[in-house]
């Protein structure tokens, strides 16, 4: 029996799922540059033709990652503009981190291909996006804690450098998880929290 057209397009999106996550995982573990387009089809389980019959180039692949990235930052702005207890909006977005963190490694690989982008001489038109929306992801969370302040939900002290220590905490877990593999033990909410909301919050 012939294939439906609904077929075809889920053929085609499980695909591409594999590929991006092979290519997330090879990029982290291997960057960018040492990583080939036979290795990510190779990860993938499927054929480099198939590969290059969903992108022309590896440039391609990897700014389609990037921009799914930005994406995902926008959607981190607009939840912090909600107009919700800055603690609980807070306290959400750090579980949902800390979730990423129990169900797989594809979370903390991604932070590092960011930080490869956001590093990267010459950055393409989507990473110079990423950049741009990682400032208005920063301006946003600093807009947050101090709203939490001024409702005595967050600590006091700088939210700049709050915000700064939230965010190079949440890089540094990255890090150790893809180091330490299974003996990575994800912190609780209240440690990853105690630094920015008060007891009580």
């Amino acid at each position: 029996m012939p294939r439906t057209k609904e077929q075809f397009e889920a053929m085609r999106l499980a695909t591409k799922n594999k590929i991006h996550s092979s290519a997330i995982k090879l990029f982290a573990k291997k960057g960018f540059a040492a990583t080939g387009v036979q290795d990510i089809a190779e990860s993938a389980g499927i054929s480099t033709g198939l590969l290059y019959r969903h992108y022309k180039t590896k440039d391609d692949l990897f700014n389609e990652l990037i921009s799914y990235a930005t994406l995902g930052l926008e959607h981190i702005v607009k939840r912090f503009e909600d107009d919700l207890p800055p603690n609980e909006v807070f306290k959400e977005f750090s579980l949902e981190i800390l979730n990423d963190f129990k169900k797989d490694d594809e979370f903390a690989n991604f932070l590092m291909i960011m930080n490869q982008a956001i590093s990267a001489d010459n950055p393409s038109h989507q990473v110079q996006q990423l950049k741009k929306q990682s400032e208005a992801m920063m301006k946003q969370t600093v807009i947050l804690i101090k709203k939490g302040q001024k409702l005595g939900q967050f600590k006091n002290g700088d939210a700049t450098e709050m915000a700064y220590y939230f965010f190079a905490s949440i890089q540094g877990l990255s890090m150790m998880k893809l180091l330490l593999g299974e003996q990575f033990i994800t912190p609780s909410l209240n440690i990853v929290t105690s630094a920015l909301l008060k007891e009580d919050y």
